[in-house]
Formats: structure tokens, C-alpha cells, sequence
């Protein structure tokens, strides 16, 4: 006869599930029936969780990938880490790109006809402010190596990380060496522990997270003439998400609905914080610890992706440049979608996951090009809801592409007859 009690560990999950599904439904009622202590209530809390996060991904980024960095080897193994996450985040971010591609040739979406002179003053949400396009290449190697933490600067803190990691690894004393993996050692502990802590109360952070984002939507969402636009957007995510990302976990042997399902808590937080890189915590606690990912693969594959791979950004900046290109009287033919897809790609890995980064650099694309880039005022009422699926879509897809370098690894030491390491919890 088969034991059916559940173990202390399952239990403890049941428990927790059931405090996400109560944060859920209250956080809904919240929101469709707002008050003002309701609200207020909900917005400091989501505020507060957003800075959480933010405080532990910029380190967790710098410490994981520095000390993977510096312990990695140069194994068969190690190098086929490497080899396989920059050519699955790369793959995946053309593909994603090129399916918004296919779909906008197909919908072919009908200009945007403004009803009055006043709609382009809606509100410029910072576009006056705009950087040129190549300043955020520039802006990428500090000047200062304290700016990037502070200010959060991701791509920054990626490039430092690289750098640094390489350069321990080259450290001839070996105590010297010994003594400085020693001491990112200890503080990337420290930042895990304070990880399971916020994890611990996450359900509160979810009731405030969702509170806000009903009470903005619940009085309908305005899509009007950019309804073709809209859908151009939210299907090549979609499709990206529900049909190729699945296939691929499919042609690995991975069962995508296990593997979502593990990742659920993380992509719940994705969809409503509109931030891959504050989730990373989240991400790479349920990787390890629902899924079974590696610790080595999950911390060194997890940073990189939520630094350059963005499926949903490639699809989106593919898009509404083409869109509003389209707008200012340019034929969108084939040659120019297939171009595109590369720009598109390229812009996307360039981008840090923050809220409204896609927006912004999109903005940097157009108005580099000469193009009017009044119209993204009056996409900007409706990016709110494009951000939040582009956020979820980019986190699955790291996790599908963590998932899949696990996969491949543990194929591959096996047939070297090795065996992973794995970094201590």
C-alpha cells in the first residue's frame, strides 16, 4: 500500500498556497471595491516589496555571477555552460522577435487615427528626458564602481561582475585567492537567507501588488484605434510563451506544465511588480527548490538571462518601432521586418529589467531615427498591462532556458562520468 501523507516540506507548500490564493482574492476585492485606507494600504505595501526586491536582485546579480565566475573550472562542463546559455537567451530572443515579425505582417495593424490635437498631450511620461540610443551602450561601463549599485544600473553591474569574476580566477596566491571566494561566499549566504525571509511574506506582498493593478484596470482598459497594435503585442508574447517555449521544453523531454507550475510564484510576482530583474530572488528560489534546478546552473544562468534576455521587450520594441515608423509614412515591407528582427534583438539584450525599459529605449530607437515619438503618449495608458505580460513572458523564459542548460549538463556529465557541484544553500 502506497504512504500518501504528505511530507513536512510538501505540507509546508499546501500551507503557503493557500495563503497565495487568499492574497489573490482579497487583493481583487481590494481593488474592485476600492477604499481609501484599502488602497493606501496596498500601494505602501507594494511599495515597500518592489524596494525589497530591488535591494537584493543588484547584489544577488553581482555576488552570484562574480563567485560562479571564480569557481567555475574550465571543464568540458563548464565551457558547455557558457556555449549553451548565451545560444539558448540569444535563440529564444530572435525567435520571439521574429514571431512579432510574422504576426505584424499578418494583422498588418491600421494607423492610429487621434481624435483631437490634445491627445498627444496626454502626458510625455518622461520622454523629454530621452537619452540617445547609443548613450545606453555608453552608459554601460561605470565610471565609478559604486554608481552602478547605487543607481541600479544592471547592465553595469553584469559587466563588473564578469570582470571581477574573471579576474579572482587569475589570482596567483591561492590563499589570496581562497580567502576572497571565502568572503562572497558568506555575503552571497547572507543575501539568501534575507531571500527566504521576504519569500516568507511574499502572499502580503502579492495582496498589495494586485490590489493596485485591479483598482487601475477595473474601470476598463482604453484601447481604441490601437486595438490591431495591442494585438500584435500581446499575441507574439502569447505565442512565444504558449506555443515555442513549450516546445522547446518539449523537444528537451521537460513537461513545460510541471515546470510552469514550479515557477508559478515567481511569475506571479513578475506579472505584477513589471520587473524581471526585482524577481530574480523569487526566480531562483523556486528553480532550485521547486524544480530541481542545480544551484551552480540556477545562479550562474538565472542573473545573465534576466540581464539580456528579454523575449518580450525584442517583440515589443519590433513592433511599435514598426508601428510607429508605419505611422509616420513608411511602407513596412519584409526586408524591413527582417531587419528588424536583428535591431530588435540586439536592442533587447541592451536593455535592464526595469518597469518601462522597453518603452523608454524604444523611444531612444525612434527618436534616433528622425521619428515622431508623440504617439507613444498615447500608447502609454495601455503599456501598463503590455508591461506586465512582457515581464512574465521574460521571466519564463529564463526559466525555461535554465531549465534546459540544467538538463543538458547533467546529459553531459553523465556521459563524461563527473558529477555537477553544487553550490551550498
Amino acid at each position: 500500500m502506497t504512504d500518501t501523507k504528505l511530507t513536512p516540506r510538501q505540507h509546508t507548500s499546501w500551507k503557503y498556497m493557500g495563503f497565495y490564493i487568499l492574497a489573490i482574492i482579497f487583493g481583487v476585492l481590494n481593488g474592485l471595491y476600492p477604499t481609501q485606507f484599502g488602497m493606501t494600504a496596498a500601494q505602501f505595501i507594494s511599495d515597500i516589496f518592489i524596494r525589497m526586491f530591488s535591494y537584493v536582485s543588484v547584489p544577488i546579480i553581482a555576488v552570484t555571477l562574480c563567485l560562479t565566475l571564480a569557481t567555475l573550472g574550465t571543464s568540458a562542463v563548464s565551457k558547455s555552460l557558457w556555449k549553451r546559455t548565451l545560444s539558448y537567451t540569444i535563440g529564444t530572443t530572435v525567435l520571439a522577435a521574429s514571431v512579432a515579425a510574422v504576426l505584424y505582417a499578418v494583422i498588418s495593424p491600421e494607423n492610429y487615427v487621434r481624435q483631437s490635437e490634445e491627445e498627444l498631450l496626454l502626458s510625455d511620461v518622461g520622454l523629454s528626458d530621452k537619452k540617445d540610443y547609443l548613450e545606453y551602450f555608453v552608459n554601460i561601463f561605470p565610471d565609478n564602481i559604486l554608481a552602478p549599485l547605487v543607481n541600479g544600473n544592471i547592465l553595469s553591474v553584469l559587466l563588473i561582475a564578469v570582470i571581477t569574476g574573471f579576474a579572482i580566477r587569475h589570482i596567483r596566491n591561492e590563499k589570496n585567492r581562497e580567502n576572497i571566494i571565502s568572503v562572497l561566499s558568506g555575503f552571497q549566504e547572507i543575501i539568501f537567507i534575507i531571500i527566504k525571509w521576504i519569500i516568507l511574506i511574499l502572499p502580503l506582498g502579492l495582496f498589495g501588488f494586485i490590489s493596485v493593478c485591479v483598482e487601475k484596470f477595473s474601470s476598463g482598459l482604453q484601447i481604441g484605434g490601437l486595438a490591431s497594435y495591442f494585438t500584435v503585442v500581446v499575441g507574439a508574447n502569447l505565442i512565444q510563451g504558449l506555443i515555442v517555449l513549450p516546445l522547446l521544453l518539449l523537444i528537451k523531454k521537460l513537461n513545460p506544465l510541471k515546470i510552469f507550475s514550479g515557477m508559478f510564484n515567481a511569475l506571479t510576482v513578475a506579472f505584477f511588480s513589471k520587473s524581471s530583474a526585482a524577481t530574480l530572488p523569487i526566480t531562483m528560489e523556486c528553480a532550485e527548490k521547486n524544480n530541481g534546478i542545480n544551484p551552480k546552473v540556477s545562479r550562474f544562468v538565472l542573473p545573465i538571462c534576466t540581464t539580456i534576455n528579454m523575449n518580450g521587450c525584442a517583440a515589443f520594441i519590433l513592433t511599435t518601432v514598426m508601428y510607429l515608423m508605419q505611422n509616420d509614412g513608411a511602407q513596412i515591407g519584409p526586408t524591413m521586418l527582417i531587419m528588424w528582427v536583428g535591431i530588435a534583438t540586439l536592442a533587447a539584450i541592451g536593455n535592464a529589467g526595469v518597469p518601462m525599459g522597453c518603452y523608454f529605449l524604444s523611444a531612444s530607437l525612434l527618436s534616433s531615427m528622425g521619428v515622431p515619438i508623440e504617439l507613444l503618449g498615447i500608447i502609454f495608458p495601455i503599456y501598463a498591462i503590455l508591461d506586465m505580460i512582457e515581464t512574465s513572458l521574460n521571466v519564463w523564459s529564463d526559466s525555461c532556458i535554465a531549465t534546459v542548460v540544467d538538463k543538458d549538463l547533467k546529459n553531459k556529465a553523465e556521459k563524461l562520468g563527473i558529477k555537477l557541484p553544487v553550490t551550498p544553500e
